[in-house]
């Protein structure tokens, strides 16, 4: 079968395309910029294009679907001349549903936990050689790639993100899925450039639970007010099974999940990592698997990339890197880390970076997000400002938005980073949190001076 991708540089578009290349598929594909990993990763299979940019002559009656990426806009000549050959073209949630549509499919939706979760349920079915296809916005551990695709498996875990599909399709991608399973983890206001409004952002998970298989299930996180709303108003053919933080106590920095009077140790910490195991464990009891299997193998399981990621330790004391950049997911990492290591001094870290996160109207979010660090610090870029053509924020506009005067915010990285080496921190666990990487700067490298 012959398949080309419409901006194959894509973190996801690659590994979609990767994954088909081992099923055996003939892939091209086409992008005006390829960056690492992408880059080396399809080089390595074959699939790196000799040259970047557009080239519609690639697009002829034999290929028998195009896969669009977001990256691709409407006017984009592959695209046109698709269109005009009457090819078959498809965003990449509706060809992972293609690619599915006769298996067992989970979906886990929700504002964040969302990765974490399904790596977890990967993670466990790895854990005991369950065949299965997957789809998850993070590199994990033992997983070559973060999409999965084969002829014998019969089952299907997604990731559900509540983002657009492409440029021709506006549906948020979890809604083409249609799960037998599915998890909504919390909802928390997020791309507000998408979703105007929360009434908007919370419709979109209203339709998710209608997308869901008829007599299927969704497992919903109960004290999660906003989504206790949405699951009552579902459809009664629903099983429907709430669930909240997983037991567990901490003990000199270590966490451990209390199940029957036994005491089972846990690389991951935080009351929300405790929640994303419950969610795990409902899935992976829905697949079959013993809550004594799950706990085995859970373990084992160390994150995520870029999910509380630990940097360096020494010396007590510790270097994390976290996706986190929504307010949600701001306040439960900060309060995380803080929590697991109450005697040290906590310097949490936040970069601005998406369209939400600089948008001065949705500042007030981040109200008291990070309360719990003990020295909170706020970067951002005024070019990537000028870059989504939004509004300029000044620094008086973020420490109002975070409702904190001692609130540190710095607009040059260089800065930033004399201020990190140069301040006496004491024994000091340090929190950087960013969907992006600071303008470059290299965190591992500063990990090493700042401890």
């Amino acid at each position: 079968m012959k398949i080309h991708f419409i901006a194959i540089g894509g973190s996801v578009m690659h590994n979609l395309a990767i994954a088909l290349h081992k099923k055996g598929y003939q892939v091209t594909g086409s992008d005006d910029k390829f960056f690492d990993p992408s880059k080396s990763r399809l080089e390595k299979y074959g699939l790196l294009p000799e040259k970047e940019g557009w080239h519609p002559e690639k697009i002829d009656l034999n290929i028998e679907a195009v896969i669009l990426g977001m990256h691709a806009r409407e006017d984009n000549p592959e695209l046109i001349k698709a269109r005009e050959n009457g090819n078959k073209i498809y965003s990449f949630p509706e060809y992972l549903y293609e690619q599915t549509k006769n298996k067992t499919r989970v979906v886990i939706g929700g504002s964040h936990g969302k990765t974490t979760v399904t790596s977890m349920i990967m993670h466990v079915l790895k854990t005991y050689h369950h065949q299965f296809d997957y789809m998850v916005g993070s590199q994990i551990e033992g997983f070559e790639t973060m999409v999965g695709l084969s002829n014998e498996s019969d089952i299907a875990v997604f990731e559900g993100d509540e983002y657009l599909s492409s440029a021709l399709d506006r549906r948020p991608k979890f809604h083409l899925y249609k799960p037998h399973t599915a998890v909504i983890t919390g909802i928390a206001w997020d791309h507000i450039n998408v979703f105007p409004t929360f009434e908007n952002y919370v419709k979109q998970f209203e339709i998710f639970t209608s997308c869901i298989e008829e007599n299927g299930t969704l497992i919903y996180y109960e004290p999660d007010k906003i989504v206790k709303n949405i699951t009552e108003i579902a459809s009664k053919n629903l099983t429907k099974i709430p669930y909240k933080e997983h037991p567990f106590i901490t003990e000199n920095n270590q966490t451990y999940l209390l199940n029957n009077h036994t005491q089972i140790p846990v690389s991951l910490f935080g009351k929300h990592n405790m929640a994303n195991i419950e969610a795990a464990r409902n899935v992976c009891s829905k697949l079959n698997i013993s809550d004594d299997n799950f706990y085995q193998a859970i373990q084992n399981f160390k994150g995520a990339q870029k999910r509380l990621d630990l940097i360096k330790e020494k010396n007590n004391q510790r270097v994390f890197f976290d996706f986190a950049h929504a307010p949600s997911k701001l306040k439960a990492t900060v309060e995380a880390v803080k929590s697991q290591y109450p005697l040290q001094k906590l310097v949490a870290c936040i970069e601005l970076h998406t369209f939400s996160s600089l948008n001065k109207s949705f500042l007030p979010e981040y109200k008291n997000t990070m309360k719990k660090a003990d020295q909170a610090v706020v970067y951002f870029n005024p070019e990537t400002l000028k870059h989504k053509k939004l509004e300029m924020i000044t620094k008086t506009d973020i420490q109002e938005g975070f409702h904190s005067k001692n609130l540190l915010v710095f607009d040059n990285a260089k800065k930033l980073q004399s201020y990190l080496l140069n301040e006496q921190h004491g024994e000091s666990n340090f929190l950087f949190m960013s969907s992006g990487n600071f303008d470059e700067l290299n965190i591992r490298e500063l990990s090493e001076k700042l401890i």
